[in-house]
Protein backbone atom coordinates (compact mmCIF):
# COMPACT_ATOMS: atom_id res chain seq x y z
CA UNK A 1 0.00 0.00 0.00
CA UNK A 2 3.08 2.36 -0.42
CA UNK A 3 1.39 4.15 -3.35
CA UNK A 4 -1.98 4.87 -1.58
CA UNK A 5 -2.81 8.74 -1.33
CA UNK A 6 -4.77 9.88 1.29
CA UNK A 7 -6.35 13.06 1.55
CA UNK A 8 -6.44 15.15 5.42
CA UNK A 9 -9.70 16.65 5.90
CA UNK A 10 -8.41 19.98 7.77
CA UNK A 11 -12.20 21.14 8.14
CA UNK A 12 -12.64 18.52 11.09
CA UNK A 13 -14.00 20.40 14.31
CA UNK A 14 -14.37 23.82 13.05
CA UNK A 15 -17.77 25.42 12.51
CA UNK A 16 -19.44 26.32 9.49
CA UNK A 17 -18.94 29.59 8.03
CA UNK A 18 -20.36 31.08 4.64
CA UNK A 19 -19.61 34.66 4.25
CA UNK A 20 -18.89 35.66 7.81
CA UNK A 21 -21.83 33.69 9.26
CA UNK A 22 -20.73 31.09 11.70
CA UNK A 23 -23.23 27.60 12.51
CA UNK A 24 -26.68 27.99 13.33
CA UNK A 25 -27.19 31.37 12.00
CA UNK A 26 -26.62 30.45 8.58
CA UNK A 27 -29.82 27.87 9.17
CA UNK A 28 -32.20 31.50 11.00
CA UNK A 29 -31.03 33.62 8.16
CA UNK A 30 -32.05 30.91 5.53
CA UNK A 31 -35.49 30.70 7.65
CA UNK A 32 -36.12 34.26 7.96
CA UNK A 33 -35.53 34.37 3.77
CA UNK A 34 -38.38 31.58 3.54
CA UNK A 35 -40.75 33.40 5.83
CA UNK A 36 -40.33 37.06 4.35
CA UNK A 37 -40.63 35.13 0.66
CA UNK A 38 -44.37 33.65 2.45
CA UNK A 39 -44.93 36.99 4.31
CA UNK A 40 -44.54 38.97 0.56
CA UNK A 41 -46.99 35.93 -1.21
CA UNK A 42 -49.60 36.91 1.39
CA UNK A 43 -49.32 40.48 1.44
CA UNK A 44 -49.83 40.38 -2.81
CA UNK A 45 -52.73 37.80 -2.67
CA UNK A 46 -54.06 40.45 -0.05
CA UNK A 47 -53.85 42.89 -2.57
CA UNK A 48 -51.29 45.40 -1.12
CA UNK A 49 -49.64 47.18 -3.73
CA UNK A 50 -46.21 45.70 -5.25
CA UNK A 51 -44.33 48.74 -4.32
CA UNK A 52 -45.30 48.69 -0.52
CA UNK A 53 -44.70 44.51 -0.63
CA UNK A 54 -41.59 44.71 -1.88
CA UNK A 55 -40.74 47.41 0.25
CA UNK A 56 -41.63 46.11 3.69
CA UNK A 57 -39.75 42.86 2.61
CA UNK A 58 -36.80 44.92 1.80
CA UNK A 59 -36.96 46.71 5.07
CA UNK A 60 -37.64 43.40 6.93
CA UNK A 61 -34.81 41.49 5.39
CA UNK A 62 -32.12 44.68 5.91
CA UNK A 63 -33.08 44.16 9.54
CA UNK A 64 -33.08 40.43 9.22
CA UNK A 65 -29.58 40.22 8.08
CA UNK A 66 -28.15 42.74 10.72
CA UNK A 67 -29.46 41.03 13.38
CA UNK A 68 -28.00 37.81 12.71
CA UNK A 69 -24.85 39.00 11.52
CA UNK A 70 -24.59 40.74 14.89
CA UNK A 71 -25.78 37.34 16.75
CA UNK A 72 -23.36 35.75 14.96
CA UNK A 73 -20.40 38.16 15.75
CA UNK A 74 -21.78 38.79 19.67
CA UNK A 75 -22.20 35.12 20.35
CA UNK A 76 -20.12 32.71 17.80
CA UNK A 77 -20.81 29.37 17.19
CA UNK A 78 -22.12 28.07 20.29
CA UNK A 79 -21.98 31.67 23.07
CA UNK A 80 -25.76 32.40 22.29
CA UNK A 81 -26.67 28.33 23.48
CA UNK A 82 -24.39 29.06 26.70
CA UNK A 83 -26.12 32.59 27.21
CA UNK A 84 -29.12 31.03 27.07
CA UNK A 85 -28.60 28.19 29.79
CA UNK A 86 -26.95 30.30 32.09
CA UNK A 87 -30.47 32.67 32.13
CA UNK A 88 -32.63 28.88 32.94
CA UNK A 89 -29.93 28.53 36.22
CA UNK A 90 -31.76 29.58 39.40
CA UNK A 91 -29.61 31.62 41.64
CA UNK A 92 -30.80 30.20 44.43
CA UNK A 93 -32.20 26.57 45.51
CA UNK A 94 -34.36 26.78 49.14
CA UNK A 95 -35.64 23.95 50.76
CA UNK A 96 -38.04 24.07 52.92
CA UNK A 97 -37.16 20.90 54.87
CA UNK A 98 -34.53 18.29 55.19
CA UNK A 99 -36.68 15.53 53.87
CA UNK A 100 -35.28 16.06 50.14
CA UNK A 101 -31.93 15.06 51.42
CA UNK A 102 -33.28 11.70 52.90
CA UNK A 103 -34.74 8.92 51.54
Amino acid sequence: MAGSVYRINKGINRPIVLKGLKAQYIWWLGGGIVVLLLLFAILYLVGVGIYICVGIVLALGGALVWVVYRLSNKYGQDGMMKALAKKRVPAVIKAGGRKAFFK
